[in-house]
């Protein structure tokens, strides 16, 4: 199979490419079809399993089940040895048919319902980049991710701008398109808060030509990179964890694409112009409407069907924000007027608000940055100094502001 000619030797910094959909859509199926194309184009590629479900490696390594970073580590951990870590506890390597070598690791996930695995995906990107991520000799790591944006976590790439590019896959079914729609909410978002990541356009796995995404697609102002056929033979290979690029159909299908990413040649799409619809809009694709009343409400008596019902507590519940997931009506004042300050005046994104006994008011700034902001004295002057930090282009992880006269930040 002849590669794609490129440079020689590969890059210090790979592309960095998320897959994003609803959950079932065939996310992993189309993730290790594309990089196994990438790869066998003459590419050194890594495949970045980022659902706790931690399958998605599994037909790139003929249906071995990689050991996941988060399992791993707490191993180590449990036996003291957590810093004796190394990149080949969690990252495996395999040939896709006997020619090109690929990488894989699954990052997994905490133990089913005993912590959230959006954390656990934060972690394992730490983890990752403290191996040196960034400086690896690939030329792409493609990361698969859980169906939808549920939480800060699973956004990472997005809010820290870690992936260059995201592909969204979806069906011609409304709930995968409800779930694309959500993923380009929160792609343009971040991208109007100083993100660099930028969509490149949606896959249609299993098309049943009804065209019915093709039309979301036009309406949301998104290219359709490829559409795959639903077809029965390349869905029992998939099962047997084999690849669809062994059906002449379908690896022309893929190699097209991945020869479009090689040479970013895909359709340019501009952020400003790609256009998430609302609700009443999104069911007009579909031919629906929403109609134009709001359903009776259900009274406690209803619910306890008619039986004397006990003193029901009424509960004060803390409305997020729009834009702070951090920014919440039950803060004290001075946490709510600071937070609220960071987003208006510096765009940034607050994913969390802590008092440390020590260091007083504490920010998590999109995702990954601290911000120890002590009391609110100097308000003006601490955020000026955010401001300044932002215009200088200097990376940063931390920066204490307590003493704004001399601020620290590395």
């Amino acid at each position: 199979m002849p590669a794609h000619p490129k440079s020689s030797g590969p890059t210090s910094n790979a592309r960095m490419l998320a897959v994003y959909g609803k959950g079932g859509m065939g996310k992993s199926f189309f993730t290790t079809n594309l990089v196994s194309k990438l790869a066998l184009l003459g590419n050194r590629v890594m495949q970045l399993g980022c659902d706790p479900k931690h399958d998605s490696c599994n037909a790139l390594f003929g249906g071995v089940s990689l050991p996941t970073l988060g399992d791993v580590w707490r191993n180590f951990k449990e036996a003291g040895r957590e810093d004796a870590l190394q990149a080949r506890d969690v990252i495996f390597k395999t040939k896709v048919m006997d020619q090109a070598t690929v990488y894989g690791c699954e990052i997994g996930g905490p133990e089913v319902g005993r912590g959230c695995g959006g954390r656990g995906i934060t972690f394992g990107f730490d983890t990752l980049e403290k191996f040196g991520l960034s400086q690896w000799a690939l030329d792409f790591v493609v990361m698969d991710f859980l169906g939808d944006v549920v939480c800060g976590g699973f956004a990472t790439p997005l809010s820290r701008s870690l992936a260059e590019e995201v592909i969204i896959l979806c069906g011609n079914d409304r709930q995968s398109l409800y779930a694309a729609n959500n993923i380009a909410s929160a792609a343009k978002y971040f991208a109007s808060m100083g993100g660099r990541t930028r969509l490149i356009g949606l896959i249609v796995n299993r098309d049943d030509g009804s065209g019915v995404a093709a039309r979301f697609a036009e309406r949301i102002n998104l290219p359709v990179l490829a559409s795959i056929p639903l077809d029965r033979t390349v869905r029992e290979l998939a099962d047997a964890c084999r690849l669809a690029l062994s059906e002449p159909r379908f690896d022309a299908i893929f190699d097209s694409l991945a020869r479009q990413i090689i040479t970013r040649t895909t359709p340019t799409v501009a952020m400003d112009n790609v256009h998430p619809l609302e609700y009443k809009e999104f069911l007009s694709v579909f031919g629906a409407e929403e109609p134009d009343f709001v359903p009776d409400g259900a009274s406690i008596d209803e619910l306890m069907g008619g039986r004397r019902s006990r003193q029901v507590p009424t509960l004060e519940l803390g409305l997020m924000a729009q834009g702070s997931i951090a920014e919440q009506s039950d803060q004290d004042p001075v946490t709510h007027r600071v937070v609220g300050r960071v987003r208006r005046d510096l765009g940034m994104y607050v994913t969390e608000a802590n008092r440390d006994p020590k260091k007083g008011l504490t920010l998590t700034v999109d995702g990954h940055t601290t911000i120890c902001f002590g009391d609110e004295s100097d308000l003006d002057s601490k955020l000026a100094i955010l401001a300044a930090l932002q215009k200088s282009g200097d990376p940063y992880r931390y920066v204490d502001l307590r003493r704004p006269a001399s601020p620290l930040y590395r």
